[in-house]
């Protein structure tokens, strides 16, 4: 029996005997060659509710763009299938998502398999009777339904598969914070009502070819609050002890090499951005967990992993589930008083390097007739430990100060940004009486930088700067978002101009940085000349910028330029970022 039949075996074998007929999938009829279309998501998420009336729940949380419902199911043998059940029974919820990449579809076929096998006591006996299971079977599903055998041609199986992206185009795994997607937006409506302890993200990795099975991504871990990554630490090395044991060989960093196809490159570990998962539920001061199965693995040995992982999941949060809830409201409450503090807004990888032998197999670099590079092939039938370089200590790049009172949007932009807000479930006030001018802390960019080509439907800008205090006029109307709340690091995320997903990041704010009034070029050579005879320091400042600066002297606009800046006329919104920093609450 090979290791896949084998994988497949433990994992099934027991559970499949007694499994209902109307309960298993189109992936174990077919010996987990095929996977269903989502008519039969559709047709399980109600059969699952008839057959464990007082332990399922089958219910829609969304609708996609092109009009079909997005399911969830509840699963508790406690009784508490709704938010409010839930939390009034203090009970840990685990939300368990699949196919946010529709042709990474494992976790699908394998939550409906561990679902069944945990509610016949087949697999993590009396974990249901802990916890709450919110489990997505396809987040993805227009992705889904754009059906095909060649959509992953760098995965093993199933025979057709989904889509990655969206009917609309979008990854859903780069919009967690900027939320454009429908879907994306359903998803976080659904989170904000649960508040899962815990968001597991199922995935199918590509790559290379080597032995070890999935890896297991867990935050906050890197970053976050720092006493729950203690807990992040062991909730990823307790699922990996389960995997181990059932057969696996996990890895605890995403397994892609650190320059693209050469394995003597070694693994680079890393922090997530706040675009994905696992960059983004440490904002919320809750854990992400990223599961990314082989790709070259086949599927019923990916499956089998997969199952195993929730199967793991499952067990951990019943153990250990309370008392990690209590340190996620800990964090909350140390989140809600960090004004004042350096949080980071980005990490990076040190230098430091480990040299570890990876599992892999043999292979030779030859140079191709086709592409003019070099072609890599591998030898899966001669198993081969590589000895390569592993950097994993990753520690804060950029960091910020969070503001003592919180951050202020102007009223005109006040209801665009507050249905973002909405969408995230963070506090915020409209303000009914106009403060007057205050002081407040503001950031003029010194330098702003468009993206050259649009990414996710957005014009990226990235500015160089810092917050200086002035004093401005604030109206009624105004939007202010106070940073002492449990959601603080992602109010930071949101509003801290040079972190890589804030809303600026996205071009939410991208007019502020366009210029929309000039001074014909006849009427600044008059002005110019006029601030010259005006002021001999501004004369003496300009002939030292023309002699220090070759560029700004080849250049007739930036010279004039020079003398607009400081003229009446002169926008002093230009390049100002519209939302403002207060020291106090208003």
């Amino acid at each position: 029996m090979n290791r896949s039949t084998l994988l497949f075996a433990l994992a099934c074998a027991a559970p499949l005997a007694h499994a209902a007929p109307d309960l298993s999938t189109v992936a174990e009829r077919s010996g987990f060659q095929h996977t269903g279309r989502y008519a039969e998501v559709e047709q399980l998420c109600a059969r699952f509710q008839q057959a464990y009336p007082k332990a399922v729940r089958c219910f829609e949380f969304g609708r996609t763009p092109e009009g079909r419902p997005m399911l969830a199911l509840a699963v508790s043998r406690t009784g508490a299938l709704t938010p409010a059940q839930a939390k009034a029974r203090g009970l840990p919820v685990l939300l368990v998502q699949g196919g946010i990449h529709a042709g990474e579809i494992d976790g699908k076929d394998a939550g409906f398999l561990a679902l069944r096998q945990a509610l016949d006591g087949q697999a993590a006996p009396g974990a249901l009777d802990k916890q709450v299971l919110l489990f997505v079977p396809v987040f993805n599903i227009d992705g889904h339904e754009r059906f095909g055998q060649w959509n992953r041609p760098n995965q093993r199986g199933p025979v057709a598969m989904g889509w990655r992206t969206t009917a609309q185009n979008y990854n859903l795994n780069r919009d967690y914070v900027k939320a454009d997607a429908p879907e994306m937006r359903a998803m976080l409506a659904l989170v904000n009502a649960w508040d899962p302890l815990a968001y597991i993200d199922l995935h199918v990795t590509d790559g290379a070819k080597f032995q070890p099975d999935v890896s297991i991504q867990v935050e906050p871990v890197h970053g976050g609050d720092a006493e729950l990554m203690r807990s992040g630490v062991a909730l990823r090395d307790a699922v990996m002890a389960d995997l181990k044991r059932a057969g696996s060989d996990p890895k605890p960093f995403y397994i892609s090499f650190a320059v693209n196809d050469e394995p003597q490159s070694g693994f680079e570990d890393s922090m997530a951005a706040p675009r994905f998962s696992t960059g983004y539920f440490p904002l919320r001061n809750r854990f992400a967990m990223l599961v990314e199965t082989h790709s070259w693995k086949d599927y019923p040995t990916r499956v089998g992993v997969t199952r195993n992982t929730i199967v793991a999941l499952l067990s951990q949060v019943a153990l250990h589930g309370r008392a990690w809830q209590a340190q996620t409201r800990a964090a909350d409450l140390r989140a809600a008083a960090l004004a004042g503090s350096a949080v980071p807004l980005s990490y990076q990888t040190t230098g430091r390097t480990t040299m570890i032998d990876f599992p892999g197999y043999a292979y030779t670099r030859s140079q191709s007739e086709v592409s003019g590079g070099l072609m890599t092939h591998y030898d899966e039938n001669t198993p081969q430990t590589w000895h390569v370089p592993l950097r994993d200590e990753v520690v804060p790049k950029l960091l910020a100060t969070a503001p003592r009172g919180g951050y202020l949007v102007p009223a005109a932009l006040a209801e665009r940004v507050a249905a973002r807000l909405r969408v995230h479930g963070v506090e915020f006030k409209l303000l009914a009486q106009a403060p007057g001018p205050i002081e407040v802390e503001t950031f003029r960019a010194d330098q702003a930088k468009f993206g050259a080509l649009s990414f996710e439907g957005r014009q990226a800008l990235a500015l160089e700067g810092e917050w200086r205090s002035e004093r401005r006029e604030v109206a009624r109307g105004a939007l202010f978002v106070p940073i002492a709340q449990p959601k603080a690091r992602l109010v930071m995320a949101l509003f801290e101009p040079r972190g890589a997903d804030s809303l600026l990041a996205w071009g939410e704010f991208n007019t502020a940085f366009e210029r929309k009034e000039y001074m014909e070029e006849y009427v600044a050579e008059d002005v110019a000349r006029e601030q010259l005879a005006a002021d001999p320091a501004l004369a003496a400042a300009f002939q030292q910028k023309l002699a220090s600066d070759p560029a700004f002297a080849a250049s007739q606009e930036a010279r004039l330029e020079f003398f607009a800046r400081r003229h009446a006329s002169w926008d002093e919104r230009f390049n100002l970022y519209p939302v403002m920093r207060s020291a106090k609450v208003l």
